[in-house]
């Protein structure tokens, strides 16, 4: 698997230390960043931009942003404003023997983290919430879908002739 998948809740021990789910700690080794069975290497998080959550990943994350960023001219504002609120935040958190992380302070701060994280899956990176959060935010997503959802088949054309002979977009 090269995508973060699926969704997982983990206890913060008294350390400040949880577990990363094995499956993303897979995606990492795959992605060139964590070393195959050293437990060296790390993650890079930062407090996400929108949410009360953090987001993480590897090293595509970092290329993804190097790539948001060579899209700006060099030396604007712009450029400056999303280096700063990205990388200006970034903790590389290192992986232990047992696949854990420490969340530091701050980091948990921004996302309510207290005994809990709930780590979600979202391909190319993954997000660490409250778990109490998540749900609200999952029950939101899953509102805002139903909502939209016949925008997703828009695109999707009948066959000429085919069922209704309008070649419309199925619903």
């Amino acid at each position: 698997m090269d995508r973060f998948v699926s969704t997982f809740t983990n206890k913060i021990d008294a350390k400040g230390r949880v577990s990363v789910p094995a499956s993303f700690r897979v995606v990492l080794e795959r992605d060139g960043y964590m070393q195959a069975g050293s437990g060296a290497g790390g993650i890079y998080c930062y407090p996400s931009l929108d949410a009360p959550a953090l987001d993480a990943g590897g090293k595509s994350l970092a290329e993804t942003i190097d790539g948001l960023l060579a899209g700006l001219p060099d030396y604007s504002d712009e450029r400056d404003e999303l280096s700063v609120a990205l990388y200006g935040d970034v903790q590389v958190l290192s992986l232990d023997g047992d696949g854990r992380i420490i969340l530091p302070e701050g980091l948990r701060a921004h996302a309510g983290l207290s005994s809990a994280v709930t780590f979600v899956g979202l391909g190319q990176k993954f997000q660490m919430w409250e778990p109490a959060q998540f749900e609200e935010r999952r029950r939101r997503a899953r509102e805002k879908v139903q909502e939209h959802r016949k925008l997703f088949g828009a695109g999707t054309r009948l066959p000429a002739g085919g069922e209704g002979g309008t070649g419309g977009a199925r619903e």
